[in-house]
């Protein structure tokens, strides 16, 4: 067990932002709320997931919806608390342990905030290791653990309980809702026990977050290269460098979908990428040619400093790095591949592990 404060939150944000592959809402507006919660009720305790009692119960918390209307449409900061005590009148249980769904983004702030606010333990662990666009796309799901009951609430005080009969049908439901709110929503789901928690999570991400965030701060200080750092302490590869030519985005069905163009400098001078992308960043095609794709993670980064890119800030004339980042080995199996591979998200593509891909010269 250990206590997170303040002076944590700004590394776990930029590690966190890293993991989220270009999705997953901007943390440094989660960074802001968690330590807002931290200064008015106290640092959470994080505990690691083998200190989780078998007969605990366990909830996640974060945010649904288009990360481009999150930042337009910031939390008030009780919506999570809402969404909880909701979800306990609903089990007639209380709450003992929080959990993040997603440690990509903005998800990975919101569960410290509501750890604070509610004085509950969180769990080092989440259920994506970086972040995915539909709530049933959790590590969870492989083991047959529902995603509702559910509790989707938003600014104005609205609660909404799903209790659905799979997680699909969950996401759909809670995809209608979020939209009708605005296009963003904050939801508590996953209740699960101590037990199942350990088995069906992936563990330690938040400190791991944390690491990734210390590292790129340490080779800024040190004035050596951020990039080389980062790919070693993610197990990453290089995939280009080049400046931004043309960004497609749209809102459709509650996502920002779309693709990013570049055109290459230095060792990829007259080459090409593009990287299409639905809140997170799905293909990289580089001269046509897929070089990586979901469920592994592509990430921008802003070469000299090493801070990670959001798909929402990528503009036109950004000078930007790409990466692929290995994902969970959970990912990688035909259940996983099922529910995040590129199949699902309608590319006729077999996946292949980032670190197999050959790019073409």
């Amino acid at each position: 067990m250990r206590t997170l404060n303040t002076s944590s939150l700004d590394h776990l944000a930029v590690g966190a932002a890293l993991l989220g592959a270009g999705g997953g809402g901007d943390p440094y507006i989660g960074k802001l709320l968690a330590s807002w919660a931290i200064e008015t009720y106290g640092s959470p305790q994080i505990v690691d997931p083998s200190e989780v009692p078998d007969d605990a119960l366990c909830v996640m918390t974060g945010s649904m919806g288009a990360p481009t209307v999150a930042i337009e449409r910031l939390p008030g900061g009780d919506e999570l608390h809402l969404a909880l005590l909701a979800l306990e009148r609903y089990l007639g249980k209380s709450i003992t342990h929080l959990v993040g769904m997603e440690i990509g983004g903005i998800n990975s702030m919101l569960p410290i905030a509501s750890a604070a606010r509610s004085g509950l333990p969180l769990v080092d662990c989440d259920g994506m290791g970086r972040a995915f666009p539909e709530l049933q796309m959790c590590t969870p799901s492989l083991f047959g653990i529902l995603a509702s009951p559910m509790v989707i609430a938003d600014a104005k005080g609205n609660t909404v309980v799903i209790d659905s009969a799979d997680n699909h049908t969950a996401e759909k439901m809670a995809r209608l809702i979020t939209i009708e709110m605005g296009a963003v929503s904050y939801i508590a789901l996953y209740p699960q026990s101590g037990k199942s928690l350990k088995e069906s999570m992936i563990p330690r991400t938040l400190a791991f977050a944390e690491n990734i965030g210390a590292v790129i701060a340490h080779a800024r200080a040190k004035k050596v290269d951020p990039l080389a750092a980062l790919l070693e302490v993610t197990r990453g590869v290089r995939l280009f460098e080049g400046k931004i030519t043309d960004v497609d985005r749209r809102t459709v069905h509650g996502f920002a979908r779309g693709v990013v163009s570049l055109s290459g400098i230095g060792p990829d001078t007259g080459s090409t990428l593009k990287v299409k992308f639905q809140n997170e960043n799905l293909i990289a095609e580089y001269n046509g040619i897929i070089v990586a794709t979901v469920p592994d993670l592509i990430c921008f980064i802003e070469p000299s400093t090493g801070t990670p890119m959001t798909t929402e800030e990528l503009r036109y004339g950004l000078r930007a790095a790409v990466i692929g980042i290995p994902c969970d080995s959970r990912w990688r199996t035909d259940s996983g591949l099922q529910l995040v591979g590129p199949k699902y998200f309608g590319y006729d593509l077999t996946y292949t592990p980032i670190e197999n891909f050959v790019k073409p010269t």
